[in-house]
């Protein structure tokens, strides 16, 4: 009974000595409390805990990757969608991110849910299709903000698939080929006004000085002639008749 005693407590002793040795790799830190009160922070490497006076809460310093279920978000001009992201983020204090908030992972997945609809709700449908870098960065820096209290560090939003009903799909290609229309007309409207401009330009020009009106005359002649066609109608030079109006015109 001697030798089986000392050997349940040598075995006791074995397990408590084991069980006070803890090591934490180079991305890990140990949240020391003794007596349920916050000691300090540990690791990396091997560290001694006394067993029964200290408990230690690992946290993991890696960067997490945490995808955002869908949500069901309307658009300041009324239009539904689901939108779905993706968030990166990482404990950088261990203390708080353990003592202030009960699961920060849950947490951050809740408040970076909420901060999506809120944010998106803001803005237009079209906005979310074309400016989605920069709500990238507004849903950023707000969950980085809320979440700094918590030891955490928002990185980065991604914004991966904006959903639209398939009627909403339709009225958009409508749109959009409306506008392309619209700015054909734009553009060959102003077409239209520059041609007139240069005309009006060369008309003044050609003004100033007859023998460039000439010219214009003899090259539009040649350029008849060219064409294969059975009659030819040319008007006359002003400056040709005028003189055989105004006589007729003394008589």
């Amino acid at each position: 009974m001697g030798f089986a005693s000392a050997g349940f407590v040598i075995a006791v002793i074995a397990l408590i000595l084991f069980s006070a040795f803890r090591i934490f790799r180079e991305y890990e830190r140990g949240v020391v409390f003794m007596l349920g009160r916050f000691w300090r922070v540990k690791g990396p490497g091997l560290v001694i805990i006394l067993p029964g006076i200290q408990q230690v809460v690992k946290v993991d310093l890696r960067t997490v990757v945490m995808d955002v279920p869908p949500q069901d978000v309307i658009s300041r001009d009324n239009v539904s969608v689901k939108v779905n992201a993706v968030v990166y983020f990482r404990v950088v204090d261990p203390q708080r991110a353990i003592i202030q908030v009960e699961d920060y992972y849950s947490a951050t997945s809740q408040l970076a849910q909420t901060t999506l609809r809120s944010v998106l709700g803001k803005h237009e449908l079209d906005e979310m299709l074309a400016e989605r870098d920069k709500l990238n960065i507004d849903i950023q820096r707000i969950l980085d903000a809320a979440t700094d209290a918590w030891g955490i560090k928002v990185t980065s939003v991604e914004i991966k698939h904006v959903d639209i009903d398939a009627t909403m799909v339709r009225a958009i290609a409508q749109q959009a080929e409306a506008e392309r229309t619209r700015r054909a007309k734009i553009i060959h409207a102003e077409g239209e006004l520059q041609a007139a401009e240069k005309l009006v330009m060369a008309a003044e020009q050609m003004s100033r000085s007859p023998q460039s009106l000439q010219l214009r005359y003899l090259q539009t002649l040649s350029g008849i002639a060219g064409e294969k066609s059975s009659t030819i109608v040319f008007p006359l030079p002003m400056d040709l008749i005028s003189p055989f109006l105004e006589a007729l015109k003394k008589r």
